[in-house]
């Protein structure tokens, strides 16, 4: 559905510019830093700002021609209660709706440029799958889950950086994370936190019986040492021998970390690496991913009155998405979307998910503004 459509009754009950003022004076702030001598000596930073200052040249371009139609429209009102003229005053008459209408889209497009931007959006993400209910086949799923999201990566030029995981007997994942590394990664993945559900006739089941397993998905922002600081009495480090494939350097050495974050009782484990300090930096990597998440689920929470309604709330405990593999067809259960093209999906092509998924969210946030502006 166009946001256009979703704010029509909004249009006709109030057709005013919503107030742009506060993106002038941001639109300036930001001129005034690309001016800056050393601008280009953070490149992050720098890109960053200049994506920024293009959306805002963007809204103010899109408020003009609001203000200009909107003339129009008070124009054409004007000269048709005054014009003697029949011909004249039908024609002027005549020109308003097709007006109101280019309104009403401006007016939608005003409002979806208005949605803050996500501030995690361009990090990379750390992608944590764990095996759920399900014995071995939950295990082979989350093993699947792993190599469609590989495969995406790569397909979008990202790199896949394995942090560590626990193999199953069957071949599977027990638990697997991995940090994914390129151009706005997290603002494409950060949708598929949830619990994932496949019903499939196992490779052992001799009877042809469908099963139900499951596995969970967490999608955490790539935290940096600014973002979350952990002092050192609130981790408590373990060190132990690795187990498991590696080789023997590996099963030899005592290089595997445990980090327990005492305040939170989060624990993190990571034994991918033969170096002791390699596990060490990356298990503080996804321990401050994981609480740079949990301080933004925590603001969201504080203006999300009804989370469950959410897209990508982040809810773990919620089923998300059924992958039905003897009928070829995948469910995400939040926006009610059905594709027969299973096979695909799990081959990495979940771009149709994605960006359904990045709609809807957005026709949500538009639809939230809409009514904000309508009762001021």
């Amino acid at each position: 559905m166009p946001p256009f459509a979703l704010v029509t009754r909004v249009i006709r009950a109030m057709p005013k510019l919503p107030d742009t003022a506060p993106f002038n004076i941001r639109h300036k702030e930001l001129d005034a830093q690309m001016a800056e001598p050393d601008f280009y000596g953070d490149r992050r930073r720098a890109a960053a700002v200049m994506r920024e200052h293009q959306k805002l040249t963007q809204l103010i371009e899109m408020a003009e021609k609001f203000k200009s139609i909107e003339k129009q429209i008070a124009d054409n009102r004007e000269l048709a209660e005054m014009e003697d003229d029949a011909e004249l005053r039908e024609m002027a008459l005549e020109e308003i709706p097709a007006l109101e209408e280019q309104l009403g889209k401006i007016y939608a497009d005003i409002l979806t440029a208005m949605i803050p931007p996500e501030p995690s959006d361009s990090r990379n993400t750390i992608i944590e799958i764990r095996a759920g209910t399900g014995g071995d086949e939950a295990s082979l799923f989350a093993a699947d889950l792993f190599r469609m999201y590989q495969r995406y990566s790569e397909d979008r030029g990202w790199k896949v950086e394995m942090m560590g995981g626990s193999e199953s007997e069957a071949g599977g994942w027990k638990e697997v994370s991995f940090l994914v590394i390129g151009e706005d990664v997290y603002k494409q993945l950060k949708f598929e936190s949830g619990v994932h559900r496949v019903q499939r006739v196992p490779t052992t089941e001799t009877q042809g019986r469908i099963h139900t397993s499951a596995a969970t998905v967490a999608v955490l922002p790539e935290a940096e040492e600014v973002d979350v600081e952990i002092r050192p009495d609130e981790i408590e480090i373990s060190i132990a021998r690795a187990s498991g494939p590696g080789g023997q350097g590996v099963n030899t050495t005592d290089s595997a970390v445990q980090i327990l974050h005492k305040p939170t009782g989060m624990i993190v484990k990571c034994a991918d690496e033969r170096s002791q300090i390699k596990n060490k930096a990356k298990a503080l990597k996804v321990l401050r991913s994981r609480l740079l998440e949990r301080r933004e689920e925590e603001e969201k929470a504080k203006y999300a009155a009804h989370r469950k309604a959410q897209i990508g709330s982040g809810d773990r405990s919620e089923r998300i998405r059924t992958y039905n593999f003897p009928q070829g067809r995948l469910t995400d259960h939040r926006i009610g979307l059905t594709l027969y093209n299973l096979p695909e999906v799990m081959e990495g092509r979940i771009d149709e998910v994605i960006t359904a998924l990045q709609e809807a969210d957005r026709d949500m946030k538009v639809q939230a503004l809409g009514h904000s502006e309508a009762a001021e």
